[in-house]
């Protein structure tokens, strides 16, 4: 078999056949196919795309290319949640509490924020103490005991979507739904979960920009994980504007342990309890209504910020901190950005309010930058809000004095703001199952 053949089998808009791809993926992972012709084999892709079957086929080869991780132990108990990236997305710190505090067996691997996304791991690295390291053992024994255990991404899983996402990334080759599935659910397969859900955002904030492209996404990552057995469930939400009203590490655990406490019900906690009450039915096969009557009363009987409590005193971290979140650091300048003139809020750039973040310290343009959990925003006014001219917007937070006025021209930039209050936007588009 060659490589060449494959290329250019693909490249004529043919069917490849399962040997095909598992020889391709398996050759690229160790070495022996070259960059060059997996750069090609990507283009070709991109252009023509797969089938179903194709992609099924891609992506367990990719899940199957490293390391898997064994939940059985925990029976059609284990669930986890991805989102594709968003701003303000702090869910994970939120359902997870939730979802254990039920019953459900919560087993997540998470990244680190890059561009304009936040990651969590670097949301629960500015708990003092918290682990994101854990051994395979540890890991196991803590989502038994506990309930959930989120660590970051480590050991040799999915190797092959590691090295075809670096290429991806470099040859224009990223956008492509059949290497996107293939990418995403490779990991979610790899990790264990029997029972998964997908957070798919769509707006300005989010990888897919509309909500046709992210149902698309959302229909085809569905599809996959069910041919593979598993229970999938897809949720399609709004990126059009942050979730919540914190952007930034210390700041958004703070807005997560406030909707725990039942202290806020805003976009967040809606998008919150939706997500977890799906985990718990696919789990536990209890009907939606059912399984959102326990995730409220979780929150209003404290058992989840109980759980939550729990959990980040067994990975290490101060749970004093969320006891009192006035314990966390905070940065050096606190800065109130004004409206330079009057109207409703029609709608963010949210990819831009991203980026503010990351010039105020939140967040990291490239790999190995360190970043300042304490920088962020604080939101004051969201979409479909009345501003008067000199209204306070947000609030920056920094300890680089000099990033100020930047993030201020770029954040004021971000915003669309109209005469008349134009129709609010659904915040749940559609649940795919």
């Amino acid at each position: 078999m060659r490589m060449y053949d494959i290329i250019e089998k693909k490249r004529n808009g043919h069917e490849l056949n399962e040997n095909e791809i598992r020889f391709f993926v398996k050759g690229f992972t160790d070495g022996t196919i070259p960059d060059y012709q997996a750069s090609a084999l990507m283009m070709a892709i991109y252009f023509q795309g797969m089938t179903e079957k194709e992609t099924v086929c891609l992506t367990d080869a990719m899940a199957k290319s490293g390391d898997t991780v064994d939940l059985s132990r925990f029976g059609d108990l284990s669930v986890d949640k991805h989102s594709t990236g968003g701003v303000g997305d702090k869910t994970s710190l939120i359902v997870g509490p939730i979802v254990a505090s039920l019953g459900g067996k919560v087993s997540k691997m998470s990244g680190r924020g890059l561009g304009h996304t936040g990651g969590t791991v670097d949301k629960l690295e500015s708990i003092d103490g918290y682990k994101t390291t854990l051994t395979n053992e540890e890991f196991l024994n803590q989502v038994e005991n506990v309930g959930l255990a989120i660590i970051g991404q480590s050991g040799n899983l999915t190797p092959a979507d590691k090295k075809l996402y670096a290429l991806r990334d470099v040859t224009a080759t990223v956008d492509s739904i059949p290497l996107i599935t293939s990418s995403i659910m490779s990991k979610k397969l790899a990790a264990g979960s029997h029972n998964i859900v997908l957070d798919v955002k769509a707006g300005s904030g989010a990888f897919m920009k509309t909500i046709y492209d992210a149902e698309a996404l959302a229909e085809q990552m569905v599809k996959i994980g069910k041919s593979c057995n598993r229970n999938i469930a897809a949720v399609i939400t709004d990126m059009n504007s942050p979730l919540g009203n914190a952007i930034g590490n210390s700041l958004e655990v703070i807005e997560a342990v406030k909707v725990l406490k039942g202290e806020v019900k805003n976009d967040l906690y809606e998008v919150s309890v939706q997500l977890a009450t799906l985990m718990l039915s696919l789990c536990f096969g209890w009907s939606e209504a059912e399984a959102e009557e326990k995730v409220i009363s979780a929150i209003e009987n404290g058992s989840a910020f109980s759980k939550m409590k729990e959990w980040i005193k067994a990975q290490g971290g101060d749970e004093k901190l969320l006891e009192d979140t006035s314990l966390f650091d905070e940065a050096e300048f606190a800065y109130e950005v004004k409206s330079d003139e009057a109207g409703y809020i029609d709608g963010f750039d949210t990819e831009k309010i991203g980026l503010v973040s990351v010039r105020l310290g939140a967040g990291r343009e490239k790999k190995g930058d360190s970043i300042d959990y304490s920088a962020g925003i604080i939101l004051k006014k969201k979409c479909s809000d009345y501003v008067s001219k000199g209204d306070t917007l947000a609030v920056f937070f920094t300890n680089n004095e000099s990033s100020l006025k930047d993030a201020e021209l770029l954040f004021k930039d971000s915003l669309i703001i109209s005469s008349e209050k134009s129709e609010e936007r659904p915040l749940i588009y559609k649940i795919i199952k």
